[in-house]
């Protein structure tokens, strides 16, 4: 049976609008006082020029909404948005909806039952045994776990895969002057929308995932937060976060790498999760990268935001889309709630 192989990839975008549009038109009216001067600020010095909303502040103001609401306006959104995703990975992959044995589906933006697991899987024409999980909650990390359990049915069954990492952020602006701080700016300037779908088939030409692996340093639970209000979902973020991760990312990759004969020297391509400039400059730091090693994450960034779930994945995508060819060897960084550091070694094959 062949090794697990990601065979496609499929991305999706709402309607973006530039960072400095989102301050003029929404956000400079959105805080007031000393919070708006240390917001704007923060806009400024973001990594971000551009980003995505399928529900654009500047057209719609959710910020009021009750949860209920916003609930149901994630699935109206998520579902063809998602659709898309997967229908351009199952394209390049060259499979149909009906050949995939699993699909599982991460989101911590939007919960509903049936979900977008069932939706799309009745929609798409998968096969009433395909099997479905959903990964909920686990923020900005979540593709790489969704990876490994693709990766772990593809190796037990021979069947081929289908991980969705769907995510809709722009329906989490709080409200104007509710508990208003410096963790809610970076929050409100940072994030953006967006869906990627990968194939993992057995064996083939693509992406082979060497391995999946993590640290959880729990003592730092409280650092990274997303907690459910009657006012949508609140994230807490503290500035000790990059401090954290220079504890533990070397020896995480270092590890990583040495179980496959590999050194730091040997990749190149790095997908490391931007979960802001000071995020990608630790990580720059701690494993003594080139200058330009994580240019596909700061342009990523600058690009589309930081879209939770699917970033690592649209990091690989634009890897893979190197000319004149894409990297051999592929180390995938994600953090989140845990304080939770991921990672993922992949090697390009076929």
């Amino acid at each position: 049976m062949g090794m697990p192989v990601i065979a496609g990839l499929g991305t999706a975008h709402p309607p973006g609008a530039d960072q400095d549009e989102l301050w003029t038109g929404f956000f400079a009216g959105h805080f007031q006082g000393n919070t708006r001067a240390l917001a704007q600020r923060i806009f400024a010095n973001s990594g971000v020029t551009r980003r995505q909303a399928a529900v654009n502040p500047l057209l719609e103001d959710v910020s009021e909404w009750p949860t209920e609401r916003r609930m149901r306006r994630y699935q109206v959104e998520a579902l063809p948005l998602g659709k898309e995703a997967v229908s351009r990975a199952l394209t390049a992959a060259g499979l149909d909806a009906a050949d995939i044995g699993m699909f599982i589906v991460c989101s911590c933006t939007g919960y509903a039952t049936p979900g977008l697991d069932i939706l799309l899987a009745r929609d798409l024409g998968m096969s009433p045994s395909t099997q479905r999980m959903f990964v909920g909650h686990m923020g900005c990390y979540a593709a790489l776990p969704g990876l490994g359990a693709a990766s772990d049915f593809v190796t037990a069954r021979g069947r081929p895969a289908l991980l969705l990492c769907a995510e809709l952020t722009s329906l989490h602006i709080q409200p104007p002057g509710a508990r208003v701080d410096t963790q809610q700016i970076v929050s409100h300037a940072l994030f953006s929308d967006a869906a990627v779908a990968a194939v993992v088939v057995p064996g083939g030409r693509g992406y082979a995932l060497r391995e999946v692996t993590s640290v959880t340093d729990t003592s730092t639970a409280d650092h990274m937060t997303w907690d459910v209000t009657d006012t949508g979902f609140r994230m807490g973020l503290s500035p000790k976060v990059p401090q954290v991760l220079s504890r533990h990312v070397r020896t995480l990759v270092d590890e990583l790498l040495a179980r496959h004969g590999c050194e730091r020297s040997d990749v190149d391509g790095w997908a490391v999760h931007p979960g802001g400039p000071r995020i990608l400059n630790v990580v720059e730091r701690e494993l003594a990268l080139p200058p330009d090693g994580l240019a596909a994450s700061r342009g990523t960034l600058a690009e589309h935001g930081n879209c939770s779930s699917p970033t690592t994945l649209l990091i690989l995508d634009r890897l893979w889309r190197t000319e004149p060819s894409p990297p051999r060897w592929v180390v995938m960084l994600a953090f989140g709630p845990g304080l939770t550091l991921y990672a993922a070694l992949l090697e390009r094959v076929g």
